[in-house]
């Protein structure tokens, strides 16, 4: 094997946020999944300096989305997504599931509308959102390079204090 490694489906990683949420029996909407899953991608760009999933994230009205994982989903609407993910397994190495774990400790405690909050104040949503008014639809691309160095300075900033 390389010595990057491999990426795993943004479905793969949804359904390990989903397991998180049914077992510690929490609530997780289509909403909330988007925000986790746009915190894995850039935390691991930041962390590891590599992309944990391909799909692009693109910058929709309600916050940071992955059409894929939104379209997969889109039927529970703004309820909690009911999965069975008793007996599933995931093959992360270690460094993704890490991540994935600290992601879902730091955030995964908040509800979707707290969570699309705080992607509505950051730098990545916002300057992909620019030319468009607050309600417009957009499908524009997030720059994952943007993120990257954003959330690279939020992490310089709270070890520098």
């Amino acid at each position: 094997m390389s010595l990057a490694t491999k990426k795993i489906s943004a479905l793969t990683i949804a359904e390990y946020f989903i397991d998180k949420a049914n077992k510690e029996k929490k609530p997780i909407t289509n909403k909330k999944l988007q925000k986790l899953l746009y915190y894995a991608q850039v935390w691991s760009l930041v962390l590891n300096d590599e992309k944990l999933f391909s799909e692009r994230i693109e910058a929709w009205v309600h916050g940071p989305a992955i059409p894929t994982i939104y379209r997969k989903f889109k039927g529970f609407e703004f309820n909690p997504i009911q999965l069975d993910t008793a007996g599933v397994s995931f093959n992360f190495s270690k460094k993704q599931n890490d991540l994935l774990e600290s992601i879902w400790s730091i955030y995964g405690k908040y509800n979707a509308e707290y969570l699309e909050a705080l992607t509505h104040s950051e730098l990545p949503w916002q300057e992909a959102r620019k030319e468009i008014s607050a309600s417009e639809p957009s499908n524009n691309i997030i720059s994952l390079a943007t993120a990257k160095k954003f959330y690279a300075g939020k992490l310089k900033s709270k070890t520098s204090k």
